[in-house]
């Protein structure tokens, strides 16, 4: 399949990041509309708005060269989740934002995917600090973004009243 993006490939030890392709829709549609932790936040969205996100996804790569990679798990093939950079137009900062597919939580996919992005966000892109906005009950994307090494001092998202500020150092490691 041809990539609808200029996003680069990058690889980990499990994982392949590559930009948006059309078979990607299905599943990306799957999550957006009935995928628990969509439902849990209260974020789930119709069809037609999954469309919708899915070509917004693409014009964020042309607009900003950065966006969501789709995240594939290099044994099976398919993908897991996405990953990847966002900076919508009333966002104060650049987010490092991560959504995984159901079944493919709790294996370290987020962290090994977020990491990666980090890396080509300061080494290619350049850029010196990045945040995370999370939901205040989401736990699971907290110790994400612990194991990243970022942090919060409880300061809510002046777009997201419900989300904390984490802060990422953009250090090597």
């Amino acid at each position: 399949m041809k990539s609808l993006s200029h996003a680069p490939m990058l690889t980990t030890e499990r994982l392949v990041l590559r930009g948006p392709e059309r078979d990607d829709l299905s599943e990306f549609t799957r999550f957006m509309t009935s995928a628990p932790s969509m439902e849990a936040q209260g974020e789930t969205v119709t069809a037609e708005q999954a469309w919708f996100g899915f070509l917004t996804g693409i014009g964020h790569w042309h607009w900003h060269g950065f966006g969501f990679f789709t995240v594939v798990e290099q044994q099976i093939g398919h993908p897991v989740g996405r990953v990847g950079l966002i900076k919508h137009s009333n966002w104060p900062d650049v987010e490092l934002a991560w959504h995984l597919f159901e079944g493919a939580e709790g294996k370290g996919f987020a962290t090994e995917a977020a990491m990666a992005v980090k890396t080509w966000a300061r080494e290619d892109l350049g850029l010196d600090r990045l945040y995370s906005y999370i939901d205040r009950k989401n736990t699971r994307s907290q110790a994400v973004a612990k194991r990243l090494g970022a942090t919060t001092d409880g300061t809510r998202a002046p777009h997201e009243p419900e989300a904390e500020v984490w802060v990422h150092s953009m250090e090597s490691h």
